[in-house]
């Protein structure tokens, strides 16, 4: 297992170097990173519309970097990626609205996956 597929399993956020370092939460599924932006969900402006991204892991017992690193960006079809959809939803916590989640997220937000 790698430092990066360690780190990002072992914790469920990370930063991103976009206009400024912005924390945010992903899940790690099939060898990617997953997270979802826009509509109620987190804000990442300029991530959509990249190429590759800047990325931070830290520890999640001390909090000391793990590893930077640059990912490809690429915003994924939710239907084509129902499993990574799923495990991010399942993450998800104090979601309003629990069931519709998915729903919403088709409708109003990103799903990206970034690709180390």
């Amino acid at each position: 297992m790698s430092v990066i597929e360690e780190g990002a399993k072992k914790s469920g956020i990370l930063w991103l170097h976009l206009d400024r370092p912005r924390l945010a939460w992903h899940v790690w599924h099939e060898g990617a990173i997953y997270l979802v932006t826009g509509g109620e969900e987190q804000e990442l402006p300029g991530l959509v519309g990249r190429d590759s991204v800047r990325v931070t892991l830290r520890s999640k017992d001390n909090g000391a970097e793990l590893v930077v690193f640059d990912a490809k960006v690429e915003v994924v079809d939710q239907a084509q990626a129902a499993e990574a959809v799923a495990a991010l939803a399942k993450e998800r916590l104090n979601a309003r609205d629990a069931v519709h989640l998915t729903d919403r997220w088709a409708e109003k937000s990103a799903v990206v996956r970034l690709t180390p």
